[in-house]
């Protein structure tokens, strides 16, 4: 029979005694190694799914009240009140979005059978990284969404 050098009759465990103990540090070790930048890019991804959703939301619900609207300046004050509350819902500032209102067609946004497009923009900052470094665009992700929307053949101003 073989003889292992720490190896006792009344041992339980096969292993020499002196490798007891540092598989545990070593999977420690690598699960961290490992497990923080998983857990970043899950975060990071659903920073930016979430505001993904923000700005196609935003900028199809602005679209739907604009061509609903019974006049321009309506109009106008309802797309910026449903970009205003689409991105909130997803926890996104607002102040810094941009939102451009094209109308192809007529010169007149609102008139029968215009089409109109919404387009949204905004920039989402990535967790945890400093603010210096997100200032100079190094650590967001700039994000647009366009909805288009056809004003309906029985339009009225009202």
């Amino acid at each position: 029979m073989r003889s292992w050098r720490g190896w006792k009759p009344g041992n339980p465990s096969w292993l020499p005694t002196g490798e007891r103990g540092s598989a545990s540090l070593e999977f420690i070790t690598a699960g961290l190694i490992l497990l923080v930048p998983l857990v970043y890019l899950v975060l990071a991804m659903s920073v930016l799914q979430g505001g993904a959703f923000a700005v196609e939301g935003a900028a199809r619900q602005a679209a739907r009240v604009y061509v609903q609207a019974p006049s321009v300046g309506d109009a106008e004050a309802r797309a910026e009140r449903a970009v205003l509350v689409g991105l909130a819902d997803y926890g996104i500032d607002a102040t810094d979005a941009q939102v451009n209102i094209t109308c192809a067609g007529d010169s007149v946004c609102l008139s029968r059978r215009s089409v109109v497009t919404v387009t949204v923009r905004v920039v989402v900052d990535l967790p945890f990284v400093p603010a210096v470094i997100t200032q100079s665009n190094g650590g967001s992700v700039p994000l647009e969404a366009s909805a288009t929307q056809t004003v309906s053949r029985f339009w009225h101003e009202g």
